[in-house]
């Protein structure tokens, strides 16, 4: 019988203790989200975030940029904002526009208030082996999620599908850090099912519904990080739910699985900025 990894009640629990330690300050953090174009998708994480962190009691300001926006006016946001003593956190949401570069913007953030762990001197820390100022998002999230189960992650192998900046990469340095052996699988891995059946823990974060029971062994647990709409507008998750709940011991949804996860962490990244650097 496959167990959920419920990361919404998760979320609920780690954000009540969270309200009742910022309930205590007396000045209280504040994160900004810059957000450029009318990207619906990112207009709802945008507009997630900040009631979140409003929820929590966490100052939030979200600065809308037109998709014409040029690149020296956003470098020049964000140097106001990392001499601005009053915020906490900055965070760029993406994808930008082509004409921007992404790594000329998360380059100019501050690492002490690089909200998302994403500049290259944060990157730089967690590769060397040492601790950043903070993890990224999402792979917190998943590893939360995991301890909060009690899953083991000391010697067990551990299989990532995908490789991206935002959740493989890190999650690969994470996970040896915990000491796990790890392997990571991409676009143009040879014989995925083959790797897939020797995990323990299989993490898929790709976007595209590629994961089925067939692939796995038995009591496999498995984190779904993926998420798309399919023909149908229905969401979906990179798992096959069905065919891998007969197979899997843990099996996290989608939604409700990592996607709170990844806020929880954020929130989480933002009063670990303000008690470090304030």
């Amino acid at each position: 019988m496959v167990t959920i990894l419920d990361g919404k009640k998760l979320k609920e629990k780690i954000s009540e203790d969270l309200k009742r330690k910022l309930d205590k300050f007396p000045i209280k953090p504040t994160l900004v989200v810059i957000l450029v174009g009318e990207n619906p998708a990112s207009k709802i994480y945008v507009n997630n975030k900040k009631k979140t962190a409003e929820k929590l009691g966490i100052n939030s300001q979200v600065i809308n940029y037109p998709s014409n926006v040029t690149e020296e006016e956003l470098l020049n946001k964000i140097d106001e904002l990392n001499n601005d003593k009053t915020v906490t956190a900055i965070l760029v949401q993406l994808p930008l526009p082509e004409h921007i570069s992404k790594e000329n913007i998360m380059n100019a953030i501050c690492p002490r208030k690089d909200v998302d762990g994403f500049t290259p001197y944060n990157f730089g820390k967690l590769f060397s082996g040492e601790t950043p100022t903070v993890y990224p998002c999402t792979p917190k999230g998943i590893l939360l999620l995991l301890d909060e189960y009690k899953i083991e992650l000391e010697g067990r192998h551990a299989v990532i599908v995908g490789r991206s900046n935002i959740v493989g990469r890190p999650l690969s340095q994470m996970l040896l850090d915990r000491n796990a052996t790890v392997t990571v699988c991409h676009s143009k891995t040879k014989n995925l099912t083959e790797i897939t059946k020797t995990a323990d823990i299989l993490i898929s974060a790709v976007g595209k519904n590629i994961i089925e029971g067939k692939m796995l062994k038995s009591d496999c647990v498995v984190v779904d990080v993926g998420i798309f709409k399919d023909a149908n507008g229905k969401t979906r998750g990179d798992v096959d739910f069905e065919s891998v709940s007969q197979i899997a011991s843990y099996l996290s949804p989608v939604p409700g699985g990592i996607g709170p996860m990844t806020i929880t962490s954020l929130m989480l990244n933002t009063v670990e900025l303000f008690e470090k650097f304030s």
